[in-house]
């Protein structure tokens, strides 16, 4: 910046100085040719004037006050040259002027005083250029400071983006191409904040939604152990197992794709049946070693849009909070509501407080010092899946999951 500015001065100066030397030389020239035209104009009225009186015109009665300049040769025809001063050297400044009786005056002038107003000219050029060119280099410092500055507050911005701090600073320098600059690093430290966070979650969510699918799986390979002698029994028991293996497949997939799947949710149908079929086949050892029941009322022959590895670990998130928070019986309840199917989920517990019951599918809200997730990761999975997940009733409590029902062909 300080070369460019420098380097427009002194194009500035070279197109509008050097003209205008040229221009103030040349006038300063003139005038004193001007200045000698006049002296020989005034000498050849004085040598006329003195001529018609019929006075001797010589080199002493004129005087040397009279030439005004150097010198002065006066020719009148019948008489002999008559020359007052000293003939200056080099190229002198000369002015002829000739008389009507034939006389000539001529006066010339040294070039001294020109050159040296000439010097004082170019001087004065010479002084405003330093001064024009001091003023240009302090400009151009000063600008690149100010711009400088902003540019190595950015420099540190991005680099606190890169080493993994994603806050915005929001700072703003009053120029608008590093304000521009400076919003787009803070919209990138948002987004990255953003990505970041949902990471996190990810993490979170993946930990948690994987303990229920790998309990029952643990639960499922207990039994197995323990009834090796039956090999039917071990050969249905297996294949629960791996049922609920290929879900919990399903469901670190469906996490992945809720946080990065942008397309929308699965429009494809499948036999609800089936679904509340295997919920009932998996949480049956669960229910009976915690001395409850698992009751399923309702619509049968049902086909809900969505993915059933989702709803499945939908309802299996409900079915676990009503056994871990609830008391009695777990009913799973099938029931139409216009062109959607509602599957509800209700025990015999003491309910959701009404203080809960508006925050009860918040992250890190629970009544019962539980981590809070589950609920909200159901819902998230949900409405990923084109679904949504409401809490009906605080007393008894009822959670239902509405699903697009299928149309028939």
């Amino acid at each position: 910046m300080i070369n460019s500015l420098l380097g427009v001065v002194l194009v500035v100066v070279v197109v509008f100085c050097v003209p205008l030397a040229l221009v103030e030389k040349q006038s300063i020239v003139n005038t004193a040719q001007d200045r000698v035209d006049a002296a020989a104009v005034r000498l050849l009225g004085l040598v006329e004037s003195r001529l018609a009186a019929g006075e001797p015109v010589t080199q002493e009665r004129i005087g040397t006050q009279a030439i005004e300049g150097d010198y002065a040769e006066i020719r009148i025809p019948g008489q002999p040259v008559i020359t007052i001063g000293d003939r200056p050297k080099g190229n002198p400044l000369k002015a002829t002027e000739p008389g009507p009786s034939g006389e000539t005056v001529t006066v010339e002038q040294s070039r001294t005083d020109v050159t040296r107003e000439i010097g004082d000219m170019l001087l004065l050029l010479g002084l405003v250029t330093l001064l024009a060119v001091q003023t240009a280099v302090a400009l151009a410092v000063w600008q690149a400071r100010r711009l400088a500055r902003p540019l190595t507050d950015l420099a540190e911005t991005a680099e606190r983006l890169g080493s993994g701090d994603p806050r915005p600073r929001d700072r703003r320098f009053g120029v608008p191409e590093l304000d521009r600059v400076a919003e787009v690093l803070d919209a990138s430290a948002e987004r990255i904040g953003r990505m970041l966070t949902a990471e996190r979650r990810l993490a979170a969510d993946a930990s948690h939604q994987l303990r229920t699918p790998l309990t029952a799986l643990s639960m499922r390979l207990e039994e197995i152990t323990a009834l090796a002698h039956q090999p039917e029994t071990v050969r249905e028991e297996a294949t629960i197992a791996l049922q609920q293996v290929e879900r919990l497949t399903d469901v670190v997939q469906r996490l992945l794709t809720n946080q990065r799947d942008t397309h929308g949710p699965s429009t494809g149908g499948f036999q609800l049946d089936e679904v509340i079929r295997q919920q009932r086949e998996e949480w049956a050892a669960t229910m009976r070693g915690a001395g409850r029941r698992l009751v399923i009322e309702g619509l049968g022959g049902v086909v809900a849009l969505g993915t059933p590895g989702t709803v499945s670990q939908v309802l299996a998130t409900l079915i676990e909070n009503s056994l871990m928070h609830g008391a009695g019986t777990v009913t799973l309840r099938v029931r139409p509501s216009g062109s959607s199917v509602v599957v509800e989920v209700q025990d015999e517990g003491q309910g959701v407080s009404a203080e809960l019951g508006n925050r009860v599918f918040e992250r890190a809200v629970s009544g019962h010092n539980s981590t809070g997730i589950g609920l909200a990761v159901a819902r998230d999975l949900a409405e990923a899946d084109g679904g949504r997940l409401e809490l009906l009733s605080l007393k008894p409590p009822v959670f239902a999951l509405f699903l697009n029902r299928a149309v028939a062909a």
